[in-house]
């Protein structure tokens, strides 16, 4: 099988997320993606983050009517800070005959050299840069590109949207949204 692994995050998940996700799995042909979140991002130490348990799941709301997308919880039962390399290192044992295509955006891809053993990543998974506008491309020629629909939403816009009472109706799925009312997340 040919598996996408999108990591993050995810807090909250959004629309952009599942875009991106099925963007990849019709344009590489992929059979599924598992979506990862992280337990702590080392990229985001100190980031003021709803508990792990919360995110991951509304990533499970989010992706549940889909068959082809799985949310995997390895790094959250880990604990600790999350590492690709770590994550890659347990799926390539689970699933030894599958192929990984690791997802990333344009933006982490500048930094991917600074992420903990970046040459094993690539030895695992396939590197998969989803260019953004606002992002130059990476020089990098182990890299695979590939142009994504350009849809100005992020987390850090609807955790604002929330604070400030305004609506996320349609910024994230149904489920998702009962769930951050329901829970009271990210009002302060």
């Amino acid at each position: 099988m040919k598996i996408g692994i999108l990591g993050g995050t995810f807090n909250p998940p959004h629309i952009g997320h599942c875009i991106l996700a099925q963007e990849m799995l019709d344009t590489l042909c992929l059979d599924k993606i598992f979506f990862i979140p992280t337990n702590i991002s080392p990229h985001k130490k100190g980031a003021k983050m709803v508990p792990s348990h919360h995110r991951y799941a509304m990533v499970e709301l989010m992706v549940k009517d889909n068959p082809q997308f799985s949310v995997i919880d390895y790094e959250i039962a880990r604990e600790g800070v999350s590492y690709t390399v770590e994550t890659l290192e347990y799926l390539k044992k689970q699933y030894p005959l599958d192929r990984f295509y690791l997802i990333i955006g344009s933006d982490l891809a500048c930094e991917f050299g600074d992420w903990r053993q970046p040459q094993r990543i690539k030895e695992l998974a396939q590197v998969v840069v989803a260019r953004r506008r606002e992002f130059p491309s990476p020089g990098n020629s182990s890299f695979l590109p590939v142009d994504i629909l350009q849809i100005d939403i992020s987390s850090s816009c609807i955790r604002r949207m929330r604070k400030n009472n305004l609506s996320i109706r349609y910024l994230v799925a149904p489920g998702v949204g009962e769930y951050i009312h329901t829970h009271k997340l990210y009002l302060i």
